[in-house]
């Protein structure tokens, strides 16, 4: 897959990083380009990255994720888009209904935004990342969670995901309870 991953942060570049190590064309796009990212992969303006890819992973920070959709919404349609950032202290985690506004017949993925980054470099063994999904990105999204050394769990389509975000205060308090070891992860047992 051809992935243009915005934003060069821990999340960014160590999904990048794993997709590039899986075989995935990876192109990080920056407010601030240069022409190398993170692990050596091409980098550029958001606008370039977004334009020749197949997924497009949102790692900046919660609260500029509608300033970002609202510059690039058109060049998002047809394209999955991984939402992975999160709006704290906002009334929704996501930016599901920013994206879906901004970018109409963009796929929305749910994911990577209940652990911390260190689980998508080493995962401890067995850990499974909830996500949600509309069908027709479900197949590109457990591919790319597979691929960090995750278990993909569909919690549901796209309508679902809030109940991917409620994981997230889970996993802030197991991490304060185990003394901020943020390696930390869920396991789904049956």
């Amino acid at each position: 897959m051809r992935i243009a991953v915005i934003g060069t942060g821990n999340i960014g570049t160590a999904l990048g990083a794993a997709w590039q190590k899986a075989g995935h064309d990876v192109v990080f796009g920056s407010r601030r380009p240069t022409n190398t990212g993170p692990g050596g992969a091409p980098a550029t303006t958001v606008e370039e990255a977004i334009k020749d890819a197949d997924v497009v992973l949102l790692a900046v920070p919660g609260g500029a994720v509608a300033e970002l959709v609202q510059a690039t919404g058109p060049a998002l349609t047809g394209k999955i888009v991984i939402d992975a950032a999160n709006r704290i202290g906002a009334a929704q985690l996501n930016s599901r209904a920013e994206i879906a506004a901004q970018a109409q017949g963009a796929l929305y993925v749910r994911a990577f935004s209940t652990l911390g980054w260190e689980n998508f470099v080493d995962p401890p063994e067995g850990a499974d990342l909830f996500f949600a999904a509309d069908p027709e990105a479900r197949a590109a999204a457990e591919e790319l969670i597979g691929a960090t050394g995750l278990h993909p769990v569909l919690v549901g389509d796209a309508d679902a995901s809030g109940t991917v975000d409620a994981v997230l205060p889970l996993w802030f308090a197991l991490v304060q309870r185990s003394g901020g070891n943020r390696r930390l992860a869920l396991r789904v047992v049956t």
